[in-house]
């Protein structure tokens, strides 16, 4: 269970994510996006290249 009291320095658009895996990263100060088309239409309209992270193995 998350305690929403915690004070973090950062958040990310992951926040909003239901994964466990992705609310890991929600406090990283990258901001994350989640696999969708708007990540791709951002990087695009940016010009910026995505990673793609598949987990831990």
């Amino acid at each position: 269970m998350r305690d929403e009291t915690v004070k973090h320095k950062h958040t990310n658009s992951l926040i909003s994510e239901r994964s466990p895996y992705l609310l890991q990263h929600a406090h990283n100060p990258v901001n994350w996006l989640s696999w969708s088309p708007e990540a791709f239409t951002k990087a695009k309209r940016e010009g910026k290249p995505v990673f793609l992270s598949i987990g831990y193995s």
